[in-house]
């Protein structure tokens, strides 16, 4: 682990503290000293990403004000071709599985294949999960500790695609066999995408992460 991945982990366990123990405060002076804790999470964080502490600012009141974990839903939809379908993302240009944060009152599975349909106009329904996945392990591949639910889907028969709702989150979207995948894929997915595939000829069982503490 690098230093500034140290840092990393270090800043988000202390933005835990810090919006566990704010959530739970009885006075203000537990709150004062527990928003101080917060600011040097912010700070620490900034620092070791390389960061203007303004940049950050925003997160305040919502990422760093989350205690626990953040997480997150990916759609390994296949068709009956054996294609998966993947999209090329706007931020880092990267292909991956059409995926996004979930949301309050939606199970896992319900937003994984929303997540899909928002991003790639793909109506799918979910058929197995095929793993949980920590940003954290092996290495830190997010500022913020995220688990990341992966759905195997199998898209809608009779239900042609629609204009993605939020188009501005895909730079492009295709069908891929395992075979031929696009080379730039996010680094985050390419173990992802082959495990969905194992899990679908039942090579593979539920993945998930297992770390000596």
């Amino acid at each position: 682990m690098t230093l500034a991945e140290q840092l990393t982990m270090w800043a988000d366990k202390l933005r835990d503290v810090s919006a566990m123990g704010y959530r739970y405060a009885n006075n203000v002076y537990d709150k004062h000293n527990y928003e101080q804790v917060r600011d040097i999470a912010m700070r620490m964080m900034a620092l070791a990403n390389g960061d203007d502490l303004a940049e950050i600012e925003p997160l305040r009141a919502t990422v760093f004000a989350h205690p626990t974990p953040l997480s997150g839903a990916d759609a390994a939809v296949i068709d009956e071709n054996g294609r998966i379908l993947l999209i090329q993302r706007t931020d880092n240009q990267k292909w991956a599985m059409p995926g996004g944060a979930l949301e309050v009152g939606e199970t896992a599975a319900a937003g994984a294949m929303r997540e899909a349909f928002e991003e790639t106009g793909v109506s799918a329904e979910p058929v197995a999960m095929v793993g949980v996945w920590d940003s954290w392990y092996p290495g830190i591949k997010s500022c913020q500790h995220i688990y990341n639910f992966v759905f195997l889907g199998r898209p809608l028969p009779n239900t042609p695609a629609q204009s993605p709702t939020h188009p501005q989150e895909t730079m492009n979207m295709g069908w891929f066999l395992e075979s031929d995948l696009p080379e730039n894929v996010d680094a985050g997915h390419a173990q992802r995408i082959h495990y969905a595939f194992q899990v679908r000829r039942g090579e593979k069982r539920l993945y998930f992460d297992i770390v000596a503490k």
